[in-house]
């Protein structure tokens, strides 16, 4: 047993930088684990290592007594005296034990446990290593497939990507080099301990701090970033400099540093702006190669309606609204994007007089007409009792003349009476 863990020492100091006490504290945990098996669970045992001579040494503590009843907590005085000449009954002697004569048992337990050990060890010592560098690029290649994402190997440790991070079109081959972007490190004893992505926004803004010198030295500040992973992405910078075109900087000579970056994303497709402190000027810029004719911004919403010729509507929504779902996420403003001719027609219906509303001078032309109309009434009413007063006085008239034409009748037949 004592030549297998030596073995165990010199092939994981070679393949590993740990310190030497993190084999020392295995070894330790393994023997006492192993004498433990045989001495009982609540034996004493202690371990001396000297690792630079390659020796080992596990003692166990024994009760001197007369008669040995339990091997393995007492020791006959004729035994304790070859080992310790003055000693005396009822005393407690550390007994030297022999792990060879564990067995074959505790053996592999002391193996299994010094292993673990060592593993734990290591698992720390990764993660020690990583823990703070979230956000950080790492450069892995693919290992293996496994519960639908992909294990990366790191040289150091392994690094797992999730299904969840992967664009969901694209398909690895076992060996490609990828970079990912660090999102967690995880201490526990199963899995790998780094969690990688290949979908997120600041992976493609790490990228291009990477390949273009001006970001990493600050002459050129990425503002803003928007991905559909996979397929498209926008990228809006500024210069922090005059005389620097930031757009150009970032493009590099025919293209260069963009293509780089674009080959790196498997050909995910990459539209560099000019960020503006003017947010009509940014939402125009952010719906590029689209033309903007207007934006008409709602501060309290925080919307923005976009006005573009119509041989442009298409290209500025885009592909299954790719482009304006984009714009939108860039900027952070809801994009609600109309052709001209639909915007004039809007406009027209939204400054359209309601029927049944009229304007003041519509008021007033309705007054002097109801007005006349009133007046012409009473003229009428007017001439009519005028006409009726003249046909009664003659009716009256009448009347009275044939009252007087009887009552002189009258007067007549009574004088000739």
């Amino acid at each position: 047993m004592l030549e297998s863990l030596q073995n165990a020492i010199r092939q994981n100091t070679a393949q590993t930088e740990l310190p030497e006490h993190v084999f020392v504290e295995a070894i330790e945990a393994a023997l006492r684990a192993a004498a433990r098996r045989v001495y009982g669970p609540d034996a004493n045992i202690s371990v001396e290592i000297d690792l630079e001579k390659g020796d080992i040494r596990c003692y166990v503590p024994k009760k001197v007594v007369n008669i040995m009843r339990d091997f393995s907590t007492e020791i006959p005085i004729e035994e304790a005296k070859k080992l310790q000449a003055d000693v005396e009954l009822g005393q407690d002697l550390n007994v030297e034990i022999n792990p060879s004569e564990f067995g074959r048992i505790p053996a592999q337990l002391a193996k299994q446990i010094l292993f673990q050990k060592i593993k734990q060890a290591e698992r720390e010592k990764i993660y020690q290593e990583f823990v703070g560098r979230e956000g950080e690029i790492v450069t892995g290649y693919v290992q293996r497939f496994e519960r639908g994402g992909i294990i990366l190997d790191l040289e150091q440790t392994e690094a797992f990507l999730p299904p969840r991070e992967m664009p969901r079109s694209k398909t690895y081959e076992r060996g490609k080099r990828l970079q990912c972007l660090i999102l967690s490190v995880k201490n526990e004893a199963r899995g790998a301990p780094v969690i990688v992505s290949r979908t997120h926004r600041d992976l493609l803004a790490m990228l291009f701090e990477q390949e273009v010198p001006e970001i990493y030295e600050g002459q050129v500040r990425i503002m803003a970033v928007a991905r559909d992973p996979g397929n498209r992405a926008k990228v809006a910078v500024q210069a922090t400099e005059e005389g620097i075109d930031a757009v150009g900087t970032c493009v590099g000579v025919k293209g260069i540093r963009v293509q780089t970056i674009v080959s790196e994303l498997d050909d995910e497709k990459i539209d560099l702006l000019e960020w503006s402190e003017d947010t009509s000027v940014f939402i125009a810029n952010a719906l590029r190669p689209a033309a903007v004719r207007r934006v008409e911004l709602d501060e309290e919403t925080k919307s923005a309606r976009v006005i573009v010729p119509d041989n442009q509507l298409s290209l500025a929504i885009g592909q299954r609204g790719q482009n304006a779902r984009l714009a939108a996420k860039l900027t952070g403003w809801k994009v609600d994007i109309k052709g001209e001719s639909e915007a004039a027609v809007s406009i027209n219906e939204l400054f359209k007089p309601d029927p049944s509303e009229e304007t003041a001078e519509e008021v007033a032309v309705n007054l002097e007409e109801n007005t006349d109309n009133i007046e012409a009434q009473t003229e009428v009413e007017t001439g009519q009792d005028e006409e009726a007063s003249v046909i009664n006085s003659e009716e009256d008239a009448e009347t009275n003349g044939s009252h007087e034409s009887v009552e002189n009748d009258d007067f007549d037949t009574e004088s000739e009476k």
